[in-house]
């Protein structure tokens, strides 16, 4: 049985060497940039292991990867590399018919010419829906923190936003607001059964919505179109029901789930809809009942026709904080969670991707006994360090937005950041700045890990940069617009 996570932690002293993991971090993160056409574009995955072990791919731009990049540079204020990162992007955004409004899932280049991959060279053929989704965030970001008003109203990035939205907000089979997407089309790439509507999607459509409305309310004071009228209205209609909708089927409490394991089954009918999704009392775990005690919440990762699943995924809760999709006493709610399952989420090396995870019987036959995914492992129950950044986001961001809300509480949360952040300072160097980490602790170097990886640099760096440089700087993250020149 692990020890809790207090004393785990008691031999986590404040290193000394501090500065000296910053600097290094820092110099490990500037030979990771690379140029396009002459001029810094973004960072590779991975830097070349000394013995020149790292798969080609690792040297490729990856959207999803440098989201921290970009928003570490953005803090930085080297605005010229972000631009130029959104701007090679857009340019290879996809115009055949199949995939048109795609953006790539990476791009390098080679022989003068930049290539990029849409899925037809990535294992398993999967084409990422998250790289397209975090292109609109990323630019609204860059635009509100540079204020490159001209850059936003451009014909080409509104034409690129128009192209995505014609892509998300196309007519379907289906009826409600969500995207659904193939397993392994977002971080999560290989199979783990999170194939519909994963609530990590759905929280990156939530904040692609937003930021285009806010890039298209740019544009639209420029511009008398009409057509941009009508698309901004029917976007913000659709951004408001997917949050009305995430909330009432993804968010849950002990309370929600005492509704849930007593509601009727069977419903027929437009008017009886307490279980629209049919779904069955035996289907909610037991574990659900000590994860939430009598005040957390959280957004389960999926709503299925039967079939919810109610695993925890660490980057979708935490997105739906800085996003600002679940209300503040819901933020809060999430906050005492993971405290309360900090043994399980934090443990040794922060954070666990999901949890619980598949095992057994049940991993064989939803991963394809993918050894990758094996228990405790990769996506399955791994621990990523490069996902702390976005819970120490979200809550200081939550400070800010609601400074004298439970002082008790995030005064907490706060100690345990500081604990996860001395934990990262003192192991990642010694690890090689591992991708992923092993266990139901997280101690060991994951079994495929990758070493010297981008975003757990940038990500411990940003973490560094949120708790000990610039704690204000987390205003960054917030996509509502805070003054628009």
């Amino acid at each position: 049985m692990a020890k809790p996570f207090s004393q785990q932690n008691l031999r986590l002293r404040p290193s000394s060497r501090e500065l000296d993991v910053v600097l290094a971090a820092q110099q490990h993160f500037e030979r990771t940039l690379v140029l396009a056409h002459g001029e810094p574009v973004g960072a590779v995955a991975a830097l070349e292991h000394p013995r020149g072990e790292e798969k080609a791919n690792y040297g490729e731009v990856f959207l999803r990867d440098n989201v921290p990049v970009m928003a570490y540079l953005l803090m930085m204020g080297r605005f010229g590399i972000v631009r130029h990162f959104l701007e090679v992007s857009l340019d290879l955004q996809s115009s055949t018919y199949q995939t048109r409004g795609v953006f790539p899932t990476s791009f390098v280049e080679e022989d003068g010419a930049l290539v990029a991959d849409y899925g037809q060279r990535s294992i398993g053929r999967i084409t990422s829906v998250d790289a397209s989704l975090w292109w609109p965030v990323l630019c609204w970001l860059y635009v509100k923190r540079s204020q490159d008003w001209e850059f936003a109203t451009s014909q080409k990035v509104q034409r690129g936003i128009q192209l995505l939205l014609d892509l998300v907000l196309h007519p379907s089979f289906e009826g409600t607001p969500v995207l659904f997407v193939p397993d392994c089309a977002f971080m999560i790439d290989r199979p783990m059964d999170v194939w519909g509507a994963p609530l990590e999607v759905e929280v990156l459509l939530y904040g692609c919505l937003r930021s285009c409305c806010r890039l298209m309310e740019l544009a639209q004071r420029d511009s008398m179109s009409r057509l941009l009228d009508q698309r901004l209205v029917l976007t913000q209609q659709w951004l408001h029901d997917l949050r009305r909708f995430l909330l009432k089927h993804y968010w849950v409490t002990s309370k929600t789930v005492q509704v849930l394991r007593r509601r009727p089954t069977e419903q027929y009918g437009e008017q009886q809809y307490q279980n629209e999704f049919n779904v069955q009392p035996q289907v909610i775990p037991p574990w659900l009942q000590d994860w939430l005690e009598n005040r957390g919440g959280y957004l389960i990762g999926n709503m299925r026709t039967g079939r919810p699943d109610f695993r925890f995924y660490s980057l979708g809760n935490t997105l739906a904080c800085l996003f600002g999709l679940i209300t503040a006493p819901q933020q809060r709610a999430l906050f005492r969670l993971v405290l309360h399952n900090r043994d399980h989420l934090m443990a040794q090396m922060p954070m666990r991707i999901c949890h619980p995870p598949m095992e057994q019987e049940e991993w064989r036959e939803k991963t394809g006994s993918d050894p990758k995914n094996w228990p405790w492992s990769y996506h399955n129950g791994g621990h990523w360090p490069s996902l702390l950044w976005y819970l120490a986001g979200a809550v200081l961001l939550h400070e800010q937005r609601h400074p004298t809300a439970d002082a008790l509480l995030m005064g907490q949360m706060r100690a345990m950041l500081e604990e996860c952040y001395w934990s990262q300072l003192n192991q990642l160097p010694r690890q090689q700045w591992a991708e992923y980490f092993d266990g139901p602790t997280g101690t060991w170097m994951g079994q495929q890990s990758r070493t010297y990886q981008t975003w757990t640099i940038v990500g411990f760096l940003l973490t560094h940069h949120l708790l000990r440089v610039r704690q204000q700087d987390v205003r960054l993250l917030d996509i509502e617009p805070s003054h628009l020149g």
